[in-house]
């Protein structure tokens, strides 16, 4: 399979690591919006970069044919105008807070423990912690931001809030360390106990090998696409 990554930063690196390894090719390592010329017939695009370039990045892959695999966050507020134009142009998207098989994994057990603890809602108090390396710019991250979700769509509470508290809201705790990969920790406190679940990535590694699973995965199928759908995670 012939690869272009967008963005050839920690990431692009990591996973220019697994695409050789599995022999893939790479033809293209760009730090900058595409060309047609400067792409070299890739047959799947990668894309980590920035979310102020995202958009632009995945809608020119889009443009020219090609599939899109991105896990830049911090932009889904435009996420609208990406998949108009995967219908307009027939094309292959798919975008992940976080392409770990062991955090997609965690976000189906998030949403079975958030089924099971909603009847004591009044009870137990939850909250969800993040922590990343201090280059991460969004805060809180996408993956902390798709756990609230998850827990929101199994649950009654409501909405999510950075750092803030108040009925039928989750409060997201965001810290920054240096050289720390990712933890996500999801606690329900009460006076006698608390449960909590965590998922403590240890290096660059899990993330590059789902993206490159990922891509893999979306050659030669045409829509929008989500981890669930290459874990087999989507209920019919």
């Amino acid at each position: 399979m012939k690869v272009a990554l967008i963005g050839y930063g920690k990431m692009g690196k990591a996973i220019e690591e697994i695409l050789l390894e599995r022999r893939h090719e790479v033809v293209a390592k760009l730090n900058h919006t595409p060309t047609s010329e400067e792409i070299n017939g890739a047959e799947v695009a990668i894309e980590f970069t920035q979310p102020d370039v995202a958009v632009d990045n995945i809608k020119e892959l889009l443009y020219m044919g090609i599939p899109v695999v991105s896990g830049t966050t911090g932009w889904l507020d435009r996420y609208g105008e990406v998949a108009d134009l995967v219908k307009q142009q027939d094309g292959s998207f798919l975008t992940a807070s976080n392409f770990s098989l062991g955090v997609n994994l965690f976000f189906e057990v998030t949403a079975h423990l958030a089924q099971l603890m909603n009847p004591y809602r009044d009870q137990y108090q939850i909250e969800i912690e993040e922590v990343h390396h201090t280059q991460k710019l969004d805060a809180p991250s996408g993956t902390a931001i798709s756990i609230a979700e998850t827990i929101i769509n199994h649950s009654q509470y409501e909405n999510w809030s950075l750092d803030k508290r108040s009925e039928g809201t989750i409060p997201v705790t965001a810290k920054r360390i240096d050289q720390v990969p990712g933890t996500h920790t999801v606690e329900y406190v009460s006076d006698v106990d608390t449960i909590s679940i965590t998922h403590t990535a240890h290096s660059r590694k899990g993330f590059a090998l789902g993206a490159v699973i990922a891509a893999e995965w979306i050659k030669d199928k045409k829509g929008i696409f989500s981890m669930k759908d290459v874990l087999g995670l989507t209920q019919k």
